[in-house]
């Protein structure tokens, strides 16, 4: 595989025009209601969540017992966490998983065209631990599920797993000093440490959308998708809805995925979008032998910093672009300018840096508006495809044949952006800018619960720990930890995922660095003959403190954004999706952690036997 070039992009845009725009169709869809224009899955939804339409549950005898170590997850996040359990020499594990089996978000969406949209050979994990290497650049959805099998496997973890079990309570009890949970199987488990492993795309989330009860037809949510309805399987053929009208509300990640096979296999269907994504080339490659006979071990590691370098602008003179996608083209195209004008001397003014950066996101931006032009026929439609926006205001999507898709006489997009979304549903279908739409089925790709309130998110009643103290008060004014992972009142309790730590463009990558520290610190504890382990409120302060006073100070770029997940719907008191970073970055942050470990005196934290 070889680096790539900068893409060609207009040399001139008006940069202050397409500000005033960006803002001007931001306004148009801000919502007073804010995130609580969405639904919880739960009650009368309870199908796209709690049910699994993929594996049979199993019966089986209720758990009563004492387990050192309780896994909360089984996605990668909860597999890279039993690997590091596993090397500091801790073995007495449970992983608990709603799903029917390993894999977390590439276990239960199966929908039509799902593929991972960031480089595969960063993101899955344990690939030179189980001597795998994916198929292609970008992972298909059974792919990634096949490899968390294989990880599970490799582990010897589906001896260790409980399947088809939801956490309904977890709660600390100082008498016998653990943590009892209690399941939806029954299980009355009492673990001395648990880590939570949900993961970011833990539990869906409907649009609250008046009369969403009353649809007499059917329904899908792209997190729980219907094959015994559509037919078909992840990779397409939809076979029985020839003679079907389909509605589709989102256009996000798995919206744009799912509509092509959508229009496909319908007699009609009906897009309902809000506001359109930037939808860049996937031009997906498969694996290139070669390449893959020549890589040394460590190989991972080298391409997870380029990814990270090359996505946040990190670069280095002479550092090129393995990466060579939509992730890395801002900062691939401005280092290509730097490089042309011998430009570096910018990096050491970070204000004129950002202004570079900015002036690059806009030509970017601009391109991807043109290709639009370049692929859709009708220009009225091509319109109301373009992003106007800041690149990463929300999440980036890779596809080919989403834009085509427009161009089949089969196929209606309706623009509801002045409207704010779609105005109601009734018995017979879909009500927009005045308009009733009758279908027979209605797929929602509205996403998953990632800024909305802790309590929706992890969905566990009670979380508490010590005096009965709720972990969703002790974060309800911002999140207090030590290194992002622990917090004072709540011993031998860990979290992972986007809280007050490390960002990198490889999720997994971040996983891997907080499994790496928790285990250190379970196997420190059970070397020095601790039972428990706590941060000390001072410790918690002083993290939090150098989380904010090491801040980025992104409030603008959030606050300019137009809504969705990214920035919290455009609340202005909104949990941020990434949580609250450490502002000098991901290595740095490792390097902070490593040399913590290396002190051996696991300083700041409270041991007692």
């Amino acid at each position: 595989m070889q680096p790539c070039e900068p893409t060609n992009t207009p040399e001139v845009v008006d940069q202050e025009a397409l500000h005033q725009k960006y803002l001007a169709e931001r306004d148009k869809r801000l919502r007073r209601d804010g995130q609580r224009q969405y639904v919880e899955t739960g009650d009368d939804f309870a199908e796209f969540y709690e049910a699994d339409p993929h594996t049979p549950v199993t019966p089986r005898t209720p758990i009563d017992g004492d387990i050192e170590v309780v896994i909360l997850g089984g996605g990668f996040s909860g597999l890279i966490a039993a690997h590091r359990l596993q090397q500091a020499g801790i073995t007495d594990f449970r992983i608990v998983e709603l799903g029917g089996d390993f894999g977390g978000v590439w276990y239960w969406n199966r929908y039509p065209g799902i593929q991972i949209d960031s480089d595969a050979y960063c993101y899955l994990p344990l690939l030179e631990e189980t001597g795998y290497l994916p198929k292609e650049k970008f992972s298909h959805g059974d792919e990634c599920y096949e490899h968390a099998q294989r990880v599970g496997r490799h582990l010897g973890a589906y001896e260790k797993a409980l399947f088809h079990t939801l956490i309904r309570s977890l709660e600390w009890d100082e008498e016998i000093q653990r943590w009892r949970i209690a399941t939806n199987r029954g299980d009355t488990i009492r673990a001395r440490f648990v880590i939570m492993c949900q993961g970011p795309y833990n539990r869906p989330k409907l649009p609250g959308i008046p009369g969403i009860s009353d649809f007499r037809g059917h329904t899908i949510h792209t997190a729980r998708w219907d094959f015994d309805y559509t037919g078909g399987n992840l990779h397409g053929g939809l076979d029985r809805i020839a003679d079907k009208r389909i509605a589709v509300i989102g256009t996000g990640s798995s919206g744009v995925q799912a509509i092509p096979h959508l229009a496909r296999g319908a007699k009609h269907l009906t897009v309902f979008q809000r506001t359109p994504s930037y939808v860049f080339e996937r031009s997906d490659s498969p694996t290139d032998p070669e390449w893959a006979a020549s890589l040394k071990p460590g190989w991972r590691e080298e391409r997870q910093r380029n990814f990270h370098n090359a996505t946040f602008a990190f670069y280095s003179p002479g550092e090129q672009d393995w990466i060579c996608d939509a992730w890395t083209e801002v900062s691939r195209n401005l280092a290509a300018r730097l490089n042309a004008t011998d430009g570096w001397g910018a990096l050491a003014d970070p204000v004129k840096f950002a202004e570079m950066h900015e002036a690059e996101d806009y030509r970017v931006a601009e391109r991807i508006r043109q290709r639009v032009d370049s692929v859709v026929t009708d220009p009225k439609t091509a319109e109301v495809l373009k992003p106007y926006f800041r690149i990463l205001c929300k999440r980036p999507v890779f596809n080919d044949e989403y834009l085509p898709t427009f161009n089949r006489p089969n196929v209606t997009l309706v623009d509801v952006s002045d409207a704010k979304g779609v105005e109601r549903i009734t018995e017979r279908g879909v009500v927009a800018n005045g308009i009733e739409y009758e279908v027979d089925c209605i797929v929602f790709a509205s996403g998953f619960e990632i800024t909305s309130s802790l309590d929706r998110q992890l969905a566990i009643q009670p979380l508490a720990g010590r005096e009965g103290r709720s972990l969703y008060d002790h974060w309800d004014k911002g999140f207090r930890t030590l290194h992002g992972i622990m917090s004072h009142g709540f011993p031998n309790y860990f979290s992972t995922g986007f809280i007050q730590g490390g960002v990198t463009a490889s999720t997994t990558k971040m996983f891997e660095q907080q499994a790496d520290h928790i285990a250190y610190i379970i196997a420190a504890a059970k070397t020095r003959g601790a039972t428990v382990v706590e941060p000390t409120a001072e410790a918690e302060e002083n993290w939090i403190r150098t989380i904010r006073e090491n801040r980025i100070d992104n409030t603008r770029f959030v606050g300019e954004c137009t809504p969705g997940y990214y920035n919290s719907e455009g609340e202005t008191n909104g949990r941020f999706f990434l949580g609250e970073p450490y502002g000098p970055g991901f290595y740095a942050l490792e390097e902070l952690l490593q040399n913590w470990r290396d002190a051996g005196d696991l300083a700041g934290l409270d041991l007692t036997s």
